[in-house]
């Protein structure tokens, strides 16, 4: 496995080290302040939700792992002995390559273009360039490169300028010229963005692979990037390829990917030059119950996939070559922003094309691949679950929760991260932040956009489509995205409250008691009493109960219901977060103790909180108070 570039952007020296020391400040007061009532039974909600859904997520974040432990380990290196072994035969007769530029700047086209010439030079192989270019500029940038080259005779170099409508119609113009030459029946093509630098030897260790495999339709490589930004900017750049490396190594095992990167890809010509193929770069579109027959602006890369993957062709990811992307965030002083922007238009691109690959079913590309694209849609709610839980349970249940969450966090981005840097080569402290910030937010994103993926739009050359030309239409769109993304929150929402406990769907006995809660009546007899509702609960075994709010009473009925017989473990009652006031007879203050375990008198009123507990005996067990007014009523006569 070869190394990162050189001239990787990573974060500074000091930013890790103020990192480090943040994260190990962070730690020691969770560890330290960390009460000991997290891991009681009450807490048993909380460890479902967020442990199950973990286990199941982080089972199969490690089944993608070892499957790319595998292929980088075992799999590609014999395939790479293979393809070096090949040597000159492994090339094909001529090569095309399609590189779109749009604005970029004078000295990134430069350096792009001397080495691309470079590579193509050394590859020594008949080379036509269509360079896909927006002005006069570029032209000139890449003839001075040509000419600092000496003009090398077996490279030829055709300019064709874009209509600035898009990157797809750009590359449709060029895939025309390149089948109008009737390329030979080996002869590859190389789809190249215009601000992406390609390391010494891409060429000749790329592809060769075509040589090897009659079925491989397309592959792509490794990334890194040369970013312009602060140190968090870098990392999550780095980040980003890291996780890619890990997922495109995992389904290459399965000889598919999930997307052919538009910054360096390379396909047999005979293929990209097909007619349907063509069609399908420049006219993609879906047809959509709610949106209609709309037109994809962006997201190349996915229709090139999705067009290989339905025709049965195999695709390769090579870790061991590198292209590195000139990288700049839309605004460099607004990160939130400009993340969201560039986050916005790729999950756009991924959900508008997975939902079509799903429909093909597990037959053309495997079951596993198959699986991934519907991991992909469902991972964007699951993700969800934890920080909602946490939420709810913090503010509804006990408010020390959210430490066991945050360690949560901080040990399994941690594993996530170590493992990453393993496979990456390199460590950064300020993944283990960015993790959690692409994976909470990203999910929140994804969710929004797939209500709403008609809506696009490119930043960079400031366009934006899908959506109907009529106003009305428009609002009427985007009224319905809104129902429609509010009602499945609505749902998820309650569905996990009923999960945490923290709203229970109550018996007839507790819906009485909730109908007849009130205001404080004159009459201490016409409260509710609530003995029966407790006695039938706690012989249930329910190790949490709580009182709705309003004022209650219990009555010798409750030791008279539970008899003498053992009640087991013991349960823990506690009030509304809108206040709860229990009435308490004079006759079962002997088995009432306040906090400090004194007997009250009649008369008095208690108050217990989840520091200061109450308790009240019942026979051998002890029910523990908290969260709620205890007014002990006084002796008559």
């Amino acid at each position: 496995m070869s190394s990162l570039p050189k001239h990787t952007s990573v974060a500074s020296k000091a930013t890790e080290l103020t990192t480090l020391a943040l994260l190990l400040s962070l730690l020691i007061v969770l560890v330290s302040e960390l009460p000991s009532e997290v891991f009681s039974p009450a807490s048993k909600s909380f460890f479902f939700a967020i442990g199950a859904v973990g286990a199941w997520r982080y089972s199969w974040w490690f089944v993608q792992a070892l499957r790319s432990v595998w292929y980088n380990r075992r799999v590609f290196p014999q395939m790479r002995a293979e393809a070096d072994a090949l040597g000159e035969s492994g090339k094909p007769s001529e090569l095309y390559v399609l590189c779109t530029s749009f604005r970029i700047d004078p000295d990134v086209c430069f350096r792009v273009y001397d080495a691309l010439i470079e590579e193509t030079r050394h590859y020594g192989v008949p080379t036509t360039i269509f360079a896909s270019v927006s002005d006069q500029t570029d032209v000139d940038i890449i003839s001075h490169v040509l000419q600092e080259h000496r003009w090398p005779s077996h490279i030829e170099v055709r300019y064709m300028f874009q209509k600035g409508d898009g990157k797809r119609s750009a590359m449709a113009e060029v895939l025309r010229a390149i089948s109008r030459r009737a390329p030979a029946p080996d002869a590859l093509l190389v789809s190249m963005d215009g601000d992406i630098l390609l390391e010494p030897g891409t060429l000749e260790r790329s592809l060769s692979f075509f040589a090897l495999r009659d079925d491989l339709g397309a592959l792509t490589t490794n990334n890194s990037a040369i970013v312009t930004g602060n140190d968090a900017t870098k990392e999550w750049y780095d980040l980003r390829y890291a996780q890619r490396h890990l997922v495109m190594s995992s389904m290459s095992v399965s000889e598919r990917l999930l997307v052919l990167t538009g910054r360096y890809s390379a396909f047999r010509a005979d293929l990209a030059t097909h007619p349907d193929f063509i069609d399908m770069v420049e006219n993609d579109h879906v047809e959509h119950w709610r949106f209609g027959n709309f037109k994809f602006l962006s997201g190349d890369d996915k229709s090139t996939w999705y067009w290989l993957l339905k025709n049965g062709w195999k695709m390769l990811y090579l870790p061991d070559v590198y292209v590195s992307g000139f990288e700049e965030l839309p605004d460099r002083k607004r990160f939130f922003a400009s993340t969201t922007d560039l986050m916005r238009r790729w999950y756009g691109n991924m959900l508008r094309t997975s939902g079509r690959a799903i429909a093909l079913g597990p037959r053309p590309m495997g079951l596993f691949t198959w699986w991934s694209l519907i991991d992909q849609r469902l991972s964007m709610w699951t993700t969800l679950i934890g920080p909602i839980v946490a939420i709810l349970v913090t503010l509804f249940v006990r408010p020390s929760f959210i430490f066991a969450y945050a360690l949560w966090i901080l040990f399994t981005r941690g594993i996530s991260t170590s493992i990453l840097a393993w496979q990456r080569g390199r460590f950064s402290l300020l993944w283990i932040p960015l993790i959690y910030y692409n994976q909470v937010y990203g999910a929140l994103l994804k969710t929004y956009v797939s209500f709403r993926f008609n809506r696009q739009k490119w930043s960079r050359q400031g366009i934006s489509a899908g959506e109907p030309g009529d106003e009305k239409a428009v609002r009427r769109q985007r009224r319905m995205g809104h129902l429609l993304h509010g009602f499945h929150v609505c749902l998820m929402l309650f569905v996990l409250t009923l999960a945490t406990g923290v709203l229970k769907v109550p018996d007839a006995t507790s819906l009485k008691i909730l109908e007849r809660a009130g205001p404080v009546p004159s009459d201490s007899a016409a409260l509710p009493d609530a003995s029966r509702w407790l006695a039938s609960r706690i012989e249930d075994g329910s190790g949490e109960l709580r009182l709705p709010a309003g004022e209650l009473r219990i009555s010798d009925r409750l030791i008279e219901r539970l008899g003498a017989s053992s009640i087991g473990e013991a349960t823990n009652l506690s009030g509304s977060p809108q206040g709860t006031t229990l009435e308490v007879p004079p006759t079962l203050i002997d088995r009432l103790k306040d906090a400090q375990g004194t007997t009250p008198a009649p008369g008095d009123l208690l108050s217990c909180t989840d520091q200061q507990r109450c308790s009240l005996d019942l026979h051998d067990t002890r029910l523990s108070l908290s969260d709620l007014r205890i007014q002990v009523q006084p002796r008559h006569g």
